[in-house]
């Protein structure tokens, strides 16, 4: 009898964005650091990701391995490029994706007007990789990252591909909704276009056509898994996702523990205990222009939108800086609130400091200076920002929704003194759930042993993929078209 050969478990993941490549929020963290977790569990990912002007810029003598003479319409090619330690496939075709601006928007903040066209341009080249396999590559299993990824099972089962797919819902708030009239242009059945398949009022939904006709369906944190099923949360989509909960598994996200580590961080002055963030918080204080205080330095780092509970966070800001604290923001978005936050650092100075844009070096200096870190959600899938204060000592101050309730534990005094707490909680929503939560972090500042245990404790909290990743395999593994051995 011959010896069994493993065989090689191949995963293409889809995806908008990557990081390092290219990033606008967590989402690009996840699908970045997913190939590496996973080849511990013995899968191997290539990722999909559209070519923009900024990859086509960063990968060096990209290897054409797909032609597509006609691509809705379209001349394109896949490339494959391996770049920061991942291994990529590059749909390039410039007349999409060659332009200035972000992967979603113009120079202006808005929409492109063929977003529709672009990412339903990446689904069908996936969908074709799968049918036909790249240069004697194919894959076992498709993972979709959401709605960009959502019509990649329509063009699959019209390609003959018939590998099983899973979509991961990062923000089911984004349905990747485009007219009904836009289903020739994009070659898409008639026939799906029906309640039960990817019609939403009148309207093309990408991502629903992802939940229903998806293998599988994940999501970033367990709370969320279950707050989908609800009309607060589901967005329209919840009686979908209830009829498929069967097929729904919570597996909570992780963050790369190699980039994001203040032992080493090169952007930072390395620490390994609380007591090493003081240097950083003295230099991230002059970098924003903020007094030496007597309370704790709060940082944001965040896209500036209704959803990540800023607004509510200026009308609390008194109970913050009235207790001694301060805050230094970086982030972008809604351009009401950029100006609103630029008029609460004019109206504070020495007290708040503002950024406007986006800095990955700085992220990590904030983050190693921070005393805390404020994320005041009025609903939050997962959340990446809590998990890299936890890492770096910074005590999340976070509301009690999705992955953050999930990651943080709630400084009450039996949490104290069991030794377990990690940060504190607050009801979603609420302004003064909100100021109370800053008032009760300036209070626990003011006694430094307690302050510094709970920031020990969170730089102990396991914040990777060492508990997650098995969970993807196993998932992975109930589907994929492969045996795990050959004879």
């Amino acid at each position: 009898m011959s010896r069994a050969t493993p065989v090689t478990r191949r995963v293409l993941a889809v995806a908008s964005e990557c990081a390092p490549i290219i990033k606008t929020g967590g989402l690009a963290d996840v699908v970045g650091a997913l190939p590496s977790a996973m080849k511990t569990q013995g899968w191997t990912l290539r990722t999909l990701i559209p070519g923009y002007r900024a990859v086509m810029a960063a990968v060096k003598r990209p290897k054409s391995v797909l032609e597509i003479p006609d691509l809705l319409g379209l001349p394109a090619r896949v490339l494959a490029a391996n770049l920061a330690g991942l291994d990529l496939l590059i749909l390039d075709a410039p007349t999409l994706f060659d332009r200035a601006g972000s992967p979603y928007l113009d120079a202006e903040g808005n929409d492109w007007s063929d977003n529709d066209l672009r990412f339903a341009a990446l689904n069908k080249a996936a969908a074709l990789i799968a049918a036909e396999g790249v240069q004697g590559w194919c894959p076992d299993v498709v993972h979709l990252h959401d709605w960009q990824a959502g019509l990649t099972p329509i063009y699959m089962a019209a390609t003959g591909a018939t590998q099983p797919t899973i979509l991961t819902i990062h923000n089911i708030a984004f349905h990747g909704l485009t007219a009904y009239n836009r289903l020739k242009d994009l070659e898409l059945p008639e026939d799906e276009f029906t309640i039960d398949g990817f019609e939403y009022y009148g309207h093309i939904s990408a991502l629903k056509a992802g939940l229903t006709r998806a293998t599988a369906l994940t999501t970033v944190s367990p709370t969320y898994a279950h707050e989908l099923t609800t009309a607060e949360f589901g967005m329209g989509l919840e009686g979908v996702i209830r009829t498929r909960s069967r097929d729904l598994s919570g597996i909570l996200n992780g963050i790369d523990t190699s980039v994001w580590n203040p032992a080493s961080d090169p952007s930072i002055k390395p620490f390994s205990t609380p007591a090493g963030k003081a240097a950083n918080a003295r230099a991230l204080r002059a970098e924003f222009g903020l007094a030496t205080g007597s309370g704790p330095l709060c940082v944001v780092v965040s896209r500036l939108s209704d959803q990540k509970g800023l607004d509510l966070l200026l009308q609390a800001l008194p109970a913050l800086i009235g207790s001694g604290g301060q805050l230094a923001l970086l982030g972008s978005g809604d351009r009401k609130l950029e100006n609103a936050w630029l008029n609460a650092a004019a109206a504070h100075p020495g007290q708040v400091g503002v950024r406007i844009g986006y800095d990955e070096a700085l992220s990590h200096r904030l983050y190693a200076g921070a005393d805390a870190v404020l994320v005041p959600s009025r609903f939050e899938p997962c959340g990446l920002t809590q998990l890299y204060a936890l890492r770096y000592g910074a005590l999340p101050v976070v509301a009690r929704t999705g992955g953050l309730a999930d990651t943080v534990i709630h400084a009450n005094a039996a949490a104290i003194m069991a030794g377990c707490a990690t940060g504190l909680t607050h009801e979603t929503g609420s302004v003064p759930a909100l100021a109370n939560a800053l008032q009760t972090l300036c209070d626990l500042y003011r006694d430094k042993p307690v302050y510094q245990r709970l920031q020990r404790n969170a730089m102990k909290q396991p914040v990777g993929w060492e508990a997650s990743a098995p969970l993807y395999a196993a998932l992975y593994a109930k589907f994929a078209q492969t045996p795990e051995d050959t004879e």
